[in-house]
């Protein structure tokens, strides 16, 4: 499929006016292809005599197409580009029937069998350039035009769209007009949905689910619909222009791709979020975070779109920002930031240190395929982060005096980069030019360093000294020991600072700790002077906020990463402090990277048996600490890990034949799938279990935790079949090539998987270019041999990255995937 260059796109953009599509969508014709009939209506703008161009389309088979009436050839079609040559200026109206295959990788219109119940349902996923898997467009974001759909589906199913659908009888569905949207945002879920309706401020509200899951989306459908309307209303009071669409639905999809997609009015989410089984409540915060994340783009990605991809981040960093502002004022989830730093923050720092790295406002993207890969952790947490280093310099009041000023100009239209720091420049006397500049233009993560100098009459002083060149506004806290309580430190004040200074910045006395960017309102690695290290080594758990233990602990983090801590000092802070954690964020982001990264890649093969007793041991720290029942969400990550790194199967195999946990929790869907998995890994379990679990579960989930398991037995030929299955033949879901990949590698069975390092490169090359860039993606982020951390391993990457010819979506995966090899290396090396 050719991809839409920038260059392309711009020509198009002013050769044509697109003014309505109106689409017919036939989902009754089987089970391989649906029937789309498109027309548009568009003009030729007045000075484009003898224009030629083309439209997108990528059908099963095209049947027929007319332009003004007049039969064009179907067999003019050019991969995915179909050619109209010599339009004269004025209205044309294009019409285009053909039948389009359905996508079992989340990619176009997505078809879902339910394994639970035989219910069947689709939706589409029409971002970034996929619009064309479903009908014939100019598929670009800045030729926005109206919608009018209809639908015909199965009796009995309920279809969804943008705007509000009238059921007309026979199967017969009819969608309100959309107002000017781009062709990525058009959405439709058709199927038999469970549904829970309400309105608000005027507006029908609605979340969707399939109805297997319906006991759960009803079991959360309060707290789900709560956190819409304060959202909602949330957003209402920061911006001038109300919301610009006519209903407000929020569908659960099984199988999707990424976390949410904004589509206006209906905003489809991945069906995870109906939660089956047990969660924290950093989990429920995450799904609320993407509820007002979603809500964001309304305004800023549907309302206001980017004219062309480089500008994604306008979209994403933006939303970033205020799913997790919004979710702090106007929910009873007041502390998101510190899951920020945690979870995102850290995504955020790992992708700026790559050679992938990228400004988060890039200058160009060539093309489609390129603007794929910035949706990463640069375009969502850097620019999160880089936004709430704006609001923390320019306040929040003129902040959103230029948001405002930029939604009153390009509403219903696009915008860039420089209409939106034109906007916030109006509102300001600061120079944001200067700013964009430094922050938006530039890549890498700054290192800050606290110098501390004496400065006469038993006080010192501070000199930050920076490595990069952006300009940070930042607290420093000073932590004292507290006189009452030898192992807390109590906050003496935090003083603010613009890095680079200008002169040192007096102390007082010399604090036990010194922390830089407390509170984390700027981007940067930051390290400790002596004396606060040993402060933290003794005292972490000791420091009073949550959101102040995020930075200490991303501190180490980092230093770790940089080869400047060893990964057993790690450990060792995380045994002795993470017992006292009271922070779920916190815990659970440290057992993460202690588990993952430490255990499985950063120590020789070795040192993993130790790490994982020392994990173990913490772990049940954790639980004798929880067994009282005030604390679930905590016990249940203990539970978790110790599943995870379990070296013996005794007691986890002990928990599975009682079905709970002793003192608690029982064992829901997903906890008894995480013993079963261990249990394959360590070889303590067969098909047979199995095959019987899968029997108790036969859910979506369950048939996902059924390939994971076959995959981690520790038997050759378990590992062929799944081998096969991911790479030899093109029948798994994304969903399930995602299970079957995650089983596959194991550390405890790296002889046993030795000869399949090296097929990995040649196989991944093939399947990415048969099945397209979902697969790629989980190709490369899943299957990917990360715990093979050798020279080799790097050698057969680095050779696969020169001669193999990967699609981009696998390129940018593999090359990601060899830096973190490479730090792997050094890190054990250092």
């Amino acid at each position: 499929m050719s991809v839409l260059t920038r260059d392309e796109a711009q020509t198009r953009a002013r050769l044509l006016d697109v003014h309505r599509y109106t689409i017919e969508l036939d989902l009754t014709t089987g089970d391989e292809t649906f029937d789309s009939r498109t027309t548009i209506r568009f003009t030729v703008r007045e000075d484009e005599a003898g224009t030629d161009t083309f439209v997108e389309v990528k059908p099963a088979e095209l049947r027929s197409v007319t332009l003004d009436g007049q039969p064009l050839a179907p067999d003019t079609l050019d991969g995915n580009r179909l050619p109209l040559k010599n339009l004269t200026p004025g209205e044309h109206d294009l019409r285009v029937d053909a039948a389009m295959r359905y996508s079992r990788t989340g990619e176009g219109m997505h078809r879902f069998t339910d394994p639970s119940d035989g219910e069947t349902y689709l939706y589409t996923q029409l971002f970034l350039d996929d619009v064309q898997r479903v009908f014939a467009a100019f598929d670009q974001p800045d030729l926005k035009a109206e919608f009018h759909l209809a639908v015909t589906a199965p009796e009995g199913w309920t279809v969804l769209a943008n705007g509000i659908t009238e059921h007309l009888g026979e199967g017969r569905w009819k969608a309100a007009p959309t107002p000017r949207i781009s062709t990525y945002l058009v959405a439709v879920a058709a199927g038999p949905w469970h549904s829970v309706r309400t309105e608000h401020r005027g507006l029908p509200f609605g979340i969707h689910c399939r109805r297997s899951l319906a006991p759960h989306l009803d079991a959360d459908a309060d707290e789900l619909l709560d956190i819409t309307r304060q959202c909602f209303d949330r957003y209402h009071e920061k911006f001038e222009e109300p919301y610009p669409f006519d209903s407000y639905d929020q569908a659960f999809v099984p199988e999707f791709n990424a976390g949410a997609m904004e589509n206006p009015g209906l905003v489809t989410f991945r069906d995870e979020f109906v939660y089956r089984s047990a969660v924290t409540d950093t989990e429920r915060q995450t799904r609320a975070m993407v509820v007002a994340h979603e809500m964001a783009h309304m305004w800023f990605g549907d309302l206001v779109t980017l004219r062309w991809w480089d500008d994604i981040w306008l979209n994403e960093s933006f939303a970033e920002y205020m799913g997790y502002q919004t979710l702090t004022e106007a929910t009873r989830f007041t502390d998101t930031w510190t899951d920020f730093g945690v979870a995102r923050k850290a995504w955020g720092y790992d992708a700026d240190q790559r050679p992938s790295t990228h400004p988060v406002a890039p200058e160009a993207v060539d093309d489609t395929a390129s603007a794929l890969l910035n949706f990463d952790g640069i375009s969502y947490a850097k620019g999160a982060s880089a936004l709430r280093q704006l609001v923390a310099w320019l306040g929040e009041k003129d902040f959103l005096a230029g948001i405002n000023t930029h939604v009153a100009r390009h509403k219903f239209g696009n915008a860039t980069l420089a209409d939106f720091i034109d906007s916030l420049a109006d509102a300001t006397d600061r120079d944001v030019h200067a700013w964009a500049d430094a922050w938006l233009r530039t890549t890498g993560v700054d290192t800050l360093t606290p110098r501390v100098t004496p400065a006469g009459a038993g006080t010192v002083a501070l000199t930050v000294d920076r490595t990069g060149s952006r300009p940070h506004r930042i607290a420093v806290g000073l932590y004292d020991r507290d006189l009452t309580d030898e192992g807390r430190l109590a906050l003496r004040r935090r003083l603010d600072l613009d890095v680079p200074q200008t002169e040192p910045l007096p102390l007082g006395k010399r604090p036990a700790l010194l922390l830089l960017n407390d509170g984390d309102l700027s981007y940067a690695k930051v390290r400790f002077d002596p004396e606060s290290f040993t402060t933290v080594r003794a005292a972490l758990s000791g420091v009073p906020d949550p959101l102040t233990r995020a930075v200490v602990w991303n501190a180490l983090r980092d230093a770790v990463r940089d080869g400047e801590l060893a990964p057993t000092a790690y450990l060792e802070a995380a045994r002795a402090h993470l017992p006292h954690e009271r922070d779920l964020a916190v815990v659970q982001g440290v057992l993460a990277f202690a588990s993952t990264q430490i255990a499985d890649r950063y120590l020789n093969p070795g040192q993993r048996p130790a790490a994982l007793a020392t994990l173990s041991e913490l772990c049940r720290d954790l639980m004798r600490r929880t067994e009282d029942g005030d604390h679930p969400g905590l016990r249940l990550i203990a539970v978790r890990h110790r599943i995870d790194v379990a070296a013996h199967p005794d007691t986890i195999a002990a928990w599975l034949a009682d079905g709970t946990v002793p003192g608690g929790p029982e064992l829901d869907p997903e906890l008894r799938w995480r013993v079963l998995g261990r249990l394959a890994v360590l070889g303590a379990t067969d098909e047979d279990a199995i095959a019987a679990e899968l029997a108790r579960d036969p859910s979506a989930a369950g048939q996902e935790g059924a390939a994971r398991c076959r995959a981690a037995l520790p038997d050759a030929e378990a590992k062929s079949r799944a081998w096969e299955a991911m790479f030899l033949s093109d029948g798994l879901s994304t969903y399930l090539f995602t299970a079957t990949a995650q089983g596959f590698w194991q550390p405890e069975q790296a002889d046993l998987v030795r000869a399949y390092v090296p097929r990995y490169y040649e196989d991944a090359v093939a399947v990415a270019a048969r099945r397209g860039p979902a697969i790629a993606d989980a190709a490369g982020r899943w299957a990917f041999p990360a715990h093979a951390v050798d020279a080799e391993n790097l050698r057969l990457g680095e050779r696969c990255l020169a001669e193999g010819e990967p699609i981009p979506a696998l390129r940018r995966k593999l090359a990601d995937q060899l830096d973190d090899l490479g730090r792997a290396l050094r890190v054990r090396e250092a």
